[in-house]
């Protein structure tokens, strides 16, 4: 059978919209480029942990020999101190590894925590955690400190 086609009228009027011509005529006024005021913005550079020229400072560790080992050492202590294992993971028994990655700003702050993990409980912990971080002093690239991102994991086992 062939389909049936149905006529409706249309109520709502056409706007019509005016096309402006952009050319250039002798009307036209011509500014020169030097009235412009440049604003340079410093471009945001962010370094990863791994080959940044000088790592980000933990607080205690100013006058240690290898910065990276005492970082990381410090950074474990910091995790153990303030881990507090979920009570309800617990009870579920959940249990597992969550990857975090969090920036270490310009300024020595934390920032951007990303993390994922068997679990919301455990990855709501482990942001806890580490948003818990102190200021740091901050890493530094050709002389300038930069955000660096750092990659940790933390470990919930049940014993």
């Amino acid at each position: 059978l062939p389909i049936e086609i149905e006529i409706i009228d249309d109520d709502e009027p056409i706007i019509e919209t005016e096309v402006i011509a952009s050319e250039v005529d002798t009307d036209t006024e011509i500014i020169d480029p030097s009235d412009f005021e440049v604003i340079e913005e410093p471009e945001e550079v962010k370094v990863i942990w791994t080959t940044i020229e000088e790592v980000p400072i933990f607080p205690g560790c100013e006058s240690a020999e290898d910065k990276r080992a005492c970082f990381n050492e410090m950074m474990q202590k910091h995790i153990r101190k303030n881990f507090r294992y979920p009570e309800l993971a617990q009870e579920m028994g959940i249990q597992g590894r969550v990857n975090t990655q969090f920036l270490i700003n310009n300024d020595g702050s934390i920032g951007a925590i990303q993390k994922r993990g068997p679990h919301n409980v455990l990855e709501k912990e482990a942001v806890r955690i580490l948003s818990k971080l102190p200021k740091m002093t901050p890493g530094k690239q050709r002389g300038s400190a930069v955000k660096v991102s750092f990659a940790i994991p933390i470990t919930f086992k049940l014993e």
